[in-house]
């Protein structure tokens, strides 16, 4: 493999591949609240926050991390503020202490922290103004959760960065394709991504053993082990849908995120791990499949974009769809077969924001990226021109993405009509 493409891939994994506590859309919010109060100097006096409906969508009915069970934009902000370190980027509320979540709860109920909707923006748009007196602090964040593109204080402009996706990242997702990602699994030096998936195995497995022993949110991953048995397909089910119950439930576990989602990461991922432990799979084999399932869905996101009424769970799991089967020793072809089964299955998925049911969804997709393994397995798989299937896999790919990224805007905005209450379904 040319070494700039080998170096460009490598350099994804580890862009992409991060930390993060909670749930990324209200770490994001905490973050760029936390670096406003930062700049100012001093406690505000009040918060204003002015985000895009998908932040919105995506915050509203989950639990902030280290809160004690709070949920919202006003929680997450004022959190941020009160006991959060802007330093520790997605990680910002691993700070937090008990006295911080009380004085959280009563600047929320003082109506402390404002927040509008931002129209005519980026899907990711996040923009935290803090006030103190006459001065104030801005900080905007737009495309990705940590990627800030402008600060300012009291009128004047101290950083400001270009508007782009990539423009944080210093990679070409556009090089990436389904040929040239498997060339780079089974060829790359492990030592080169090693450290990057250890860490996603280490503290995705953590969260999956949380959520699988403890209550969170619809429990979703231990009602699929109690009720369907122990079977690997059912393992591999239950154990990504569990940590999306804890996550969703406010657990304080960080876990390893994919395309900017912790529900991403851990689907990408923990089906994958569980079906190596099944096959007996070497250290040296898991990681060359997660190389493929995290590439497969970083692939498929950069058409969709980072958040979009499409639900990630479904790019994700295609992810890990591929990597079993690259695990089962799958040819291109057969991977190809197994990514357009999951995408001519599943591909309709909608997000309406992140909550417990979240965790159901991931089952929905990891289950239909299984039945598309096997489909594959027995030489069947969705032909070209059968709804949006197309000649081949990137055409496929490419289809979806466009349903996603342009398809489904208006949808998009339905669903937060719905849930912001502003619209009579009726």
């Amino acid at each position: 493999m040319d070494k700039k493409l080998y170096d460009n891939y490598v350099k994804i994994l580890e862009n992409e591949l991060v930390p993060a506590l909670g749930c990324t859309e209200p770490i994001a919010i905490a973050y760029a609240a936390a670096k406003a109060r930062e700049i100012l100097g001093e406690f505000p006096d009040h918060v204003e926050m002015r985000c895009s409906g998908n932040i919105i969508k995506n915050v509203k009915g989950v639990t902030v991390p280290n809160s004690d069970g709070q949920k919202g934009i006003d929680v997450a902000a004022i959190l941020g503020i009160v006991g959060g370190d802007a330093s520790r980027e997605l990680e910002v509320l691993e700070s937090v202490k008990p006295e911080d979540v009380e004085q959280t709860r009563e600047l929320a109920a003082a109506g402390y922290c404002t927040c509008t909707l931002q129209e005519d923006v980026a899907n990711l748009y996040i923009v935290a103004k803090v006030c103190k007196g006459s001065h104030y602090a801005e900080v905007t964040i737009i495309n990705r959760h940590t990627y800030i593109t402008k600060i300012v204080k009291d009128d004047a402009i101290l950083f400001e960065a270009a508007v782009s996706e990539e423009s944080s990242n210093y990679v070409d997702k556009s090089l990436l394709n389904v040929k040239d990602i498997l060339e780079f699994a089974n060829t790359v030096d492990i030592d080169d991504v090693r450290a990057v998936l250890k860490r996603q195995i280490d503290m995705n497995s953590a969260i999956a053993d949380e959520g699988l022993m403890h209550p969170y949110g619809a429990q979703i991953g231990r009602i699929l082990l109690q009720v369907y048995g122990d079977d690997v397909k059912i393992r591999a089910k239950a154990r990504a849908a569990a940590g999306s119950d804890a996550r969703m439930g406010g657990c304080s576990l960080p876990v390893v995120i994919n395309s900017g989602s912790g529900n991403q990461g851990m689907t990408v991922s923990l089906p994958v791990i569980e079906f190596a432990k099944s096959l007996f799979c070497t250290e040296e084999q898991l990681y060359r499949a997660l190389v493929v399932s995290n590439l497969v869905a970083i692939h498929q996101k950069k058409y969709i974009g980072s958040l979009s009424a499409y639900c990630g769970a479904v790019s994700a799991a295609c992810g890990s769809g591929a990597a079993i089967t690259y695990l089962y020793g799958g040819s291109y072809e057969d991977i190809s077969a197994t990514i357009v089964n999951t995408i001519g299955n599943v591909g309709g998925i909608v997000c309406d924001g992140a909550k417990s049911s979240c965790a159901a969804k991931i089952a929905s997709a990891v289950d239909a990226a299984i039945l598309g393994h096997f489909l594959g397995r027995k030489h069947h798989w969705f032909q070209p021109g059968e709804g949006i299937v197309q000649k081949d896999v990137e055409g496929t790919i490419k289809s979806m993405g466009y349903i996603g990224r342009v398809g489904m805007k208006d949808t998009d905005k339905q669903i937060l009509n719905i849930m912001i209450d502003q619209v009579k379904v009726d």
